[in-house]
């Protein structure tokens, strides 16, 4: 019997393949930009047509802030708590008016790139008002303390990425457990996400599911952890760049078989976005065919239970590994570094990686004795 997943997988199959949006061929630059590297001009003109059209975008953004009460004042922006803050991730109206009156008020502003930090401010009409100072990968352990030191003096510090949640693949965690070792109020004003956004575009089922991040940079290391999850069932999300997609698609292709059902999310929220929906090896060819721009989001469909027990690692004893190298050796008339090769590639560790083959040959010889 199919599992609901399956089920939902199989009609996806059939559905085909299909485009939310986005004209595939156009050349209209790196489409894999955050909100400040925005540069179509059509984006430009909507948002930044005229300074009579910003004005109109700040009182959009802004009046519910300022005109708010002092006690819902202190709800947007509230005192002596660090504030974890999405930005939009394409689409510059996605900002929430919360975000606009933390921008403007919060007394410290912990931002991943401060040029794109003011870049989407000006996008906003808005002023930010408190101290803006960088926060990222490189730094955000060592400038943790000292900016929950100020949060137990009173202030509110405004964490932002570039796009999206902090802390999801962005700067953003290390104050997160600094402050809950602290015991200092954390929050969130939650907003785009390009996760989520992917996972609910993708018609891939969304009631169990996993975030995997970036895929390795190396191949062996990619599959070397893709074996790890050829037998996870839940819908897997990973987000892949434009460098390396090709290599990564193949290795998809070769960890969960050309007929997984998946989506290649690009440009979400923007002008130019696309999302493919096929199956892994229908995606290789629409790569090889037009290749896409930008960083992406990958939604690959869970493994089905016949998959996932096929693909569940049985730890044989290197003697047992052995054994099954001389039986095909034997049988198919292949030498004996061959078929050790070729066990060793059907039976890899739980971890993903590979039994070791000098190991296995030196038990070949030794049975041979």
């Amino acid at each position: 019997m199919q599992t609901e997943s399956a089920q939902s997988t199989q009609q996806f199959v059939q559905n085909g393949a299909s485009s939310r949006a986005g004209d595939a061929s156009s050349n209209a630059g790196n489409h894999g930009e955050t909100v400040a590297a925005q540069s179509s001009s059509s984006q430009a003109s909507s948002v930044l047509a005229s300074s009579d059209a910003v004005t109109s975008e700040s009182e959009e953004f802004g009046n519910e802030a300022a005109s708010a009460t002092p006690s819902a004042s202190r709800a947007l922006v509230p005192q002596g708590t660090v504030v974890l803050a999405a930005t939009p991730i394409g689409n510059v109206h996605d900002a929430s008016a919360r975000l606009v009156a933390l921008l403007q008020e919060a007394d410290i502003v912990a931002a991943e790139d401060t040029r794109r930090l003011y870049d989407l401010a000006n996008r906003l009409g808005v002023h930010v008002g408190g101290r803006v100072i960088a926060y990222h990968d490189h730094n955000e352990r060592e400038k943790s303390d000292g900016l929950l030191d100020q949060v137990e003096r009173g202030a509110c510090v405004l964490v932002v990425s570039d796009a999206g949640m902090p802390t999801i693949n962005d700067p953003g965690l290390a104050i997160v457990r600094r402050a809950i070792e602290r015991g200092i109020p954390v929050t969130c004003a939650p907003g785009p996400s390009a996760v989520l956004d992917a996972l609910a575009l993708s018609g891939l089922p969304t009631d169990r599911f996993c975030y995997e991040g970036f895929l390795p940079r190396k191949h062996s290391e990619r599959m070397q952890y893709l074996r790890t999850m050829q037998a996870e069932q839940r819908t897997m999300v990973f987000y892949e760049t434009l460098h390396r997609i090709g290599d990564s698609m193949k290795d998809l292709q070769d960890a969960f078989g050309p007929n997984r059902a998946m989506a290649l999310c690009r440009e979400l929220t923007k002008d130019y976005e696309e999302v493919r929906r096929s199956t892994i090896s229908g995606i290789v060819k629409s790569i090889e065919e037009n290749p896409p721009r930008g960083e992406m989001v990958l939604v690959v469909a869970g493994a089905s239970e016949g998959e996932a027990m096929a693909a569940a690692p049985a730890s044989l004893p290197v003697e047992d590994l052995a054994v099954l190298s001389i039986d095909r050796a034997l049988e198919n008339g292949l030498r004996i570094k061959e078929a050790i090769a070729q066990v060793v590639a059907e039976h890899p560790l739980p971890d993903g990686s590979l039994p070791n083959r000098k190991d296995i040959y030196s038990a070949v010889l030794a049975l041979k004795h």
